[in-house]
């Protein structure tokens, strides 16, 4: 068993190093055509923090392991809204553009929303599961998302406050190498992590939402906790909202259509979480200070989750 736990932690060592480094050369490469930060959390870094999980999740889609599928993501969710938001407001109180307040996080519940929709009783396949018509359209919105940064971008008036030193082969190096430890890494936190459930008789629900969706979870952590040491406000406000968005609409689509996402009830409490608390998070954008994720509305946000994953493993036993 101690092998099997060496392993898993392998695997999450070059999930972590893998997207440190494509954060670094995507970074590095928005940097060079002057992208705010707030794009860049929104995009490139929520894309190189949300990899592992799309990584892990392919995998385990293609192997069949809808349950890994389906709790990686809303742990992985929940995870990045109360523990990694909550820390970094604790940090420091976190000011958010209006656009974000307005149009990001109200997007991120309206999606969350639909997910929980197509859950529970997709209109389209009449069945409990994500279906791969659903995750089709799951990236179409996804698309739309994008278009829509696309246009904030060119809308832009200030560049981004650093310019990269690096040349663009050293980039291209950075990105590729990134992306070879995002695959070696999923690889082997998805296959001894389903390992390990079956030696210990725990679901594979119970570890993707806590092993594997903290472990997935770990860069956007160290992003949004530097980010707020810096007190770079939009990089972890932007890294969480976009990582939460991506995992929705490209992460848990892709998989839907490598394999139909079977639901399961046991869900639903996760996903009310998900979906209240991104609901506290558009109010506390109107309490205390405006449009800021205050220290104390952080400190609920954390303590929330930890009293609810108390809850849940008592509940479970």
């Amino acid at each position: 068993m101690w092998q099997i736990i060496l392993l898993i932690i392998i695997g999450f060592v070059l999930l972590i190093a893998g997207a440190s480094t494509l954060v670094n050369g995507a970074t590095d490469l928005a940097r060079k055509y002057g992208v705010s930060d707030l794009i860049i959390g929104l995009t490139i870094v929520a894309f190189a923090t949300s990899a592992p999980e799309l990584f892990v999740n392919l995998l385990a889609s293609s192997k069949g392991h809808s349950e890994i599928v389906l709790a990686n993501v809303i742990g992985s969710n929940n995870f990045n809204l109360f523990i990694i938001l909550g820390i970094a407001g604790l940090i420091y109180p976190i000011k958010v553009q209006s656009s974000t307040a307005w149009k990001e996080i109200p997007f991120s519940i309206l999606i969350t929303i639909a997910v929980i929709v197509l859950l529970m009783l997709s209109p389209i396949s009449r069945t409990s599961e994500l279906g791969r018509t659903d995750g089709i359209l799951l990236l179409i919105a996804f698309g739309g998302f994008l278009c829509y940064l696309f246009r904030q971008m060119k809308q832009e008036e200030a560049p981004s406050s650093a310019v990269s030193s690096r040349s663009n082969w050293m980039i291209a190096a950075f990105i590729f190498g990134g992306l070879l430890g995002l695959v070696g890494g999923g690889h082997l936190v998805v296959t001894y992590s389903i390992e390990l459930a079956q030696l210990l008789g725990i679901s594979e629900k119970v570890i993707g939402l806590t092993i594997v969706a903290a472990g997935t979870s770990l860069p956007e952590l160290v992003t949004s906790v530097v980010a707020a040491l810096k007190k770079s406000a939009d990089i972890a406000i932007g890294n969480v909202i976009g990582s939460n968005i991506f995992n929705l609409l490209l992460v848990l689509a892709s998989s839907s259509i490598i394999r139909p996402i079977a639901y399961e009830e046991n869900f639903l409490p996760d996903l009310l979480v998900l979906l209240g608390g991104s609901i506290f998070l558009l109010l506390a954008m109107w309490t205390g200070k405006h449009k800021t994720l205050d220290r104390w509305e952080a400190g609920l946000l954390f303590l929330f989750y930890i009293a609810f994953m108390v809850y849940s493993a008592s509940s479970s036993m």
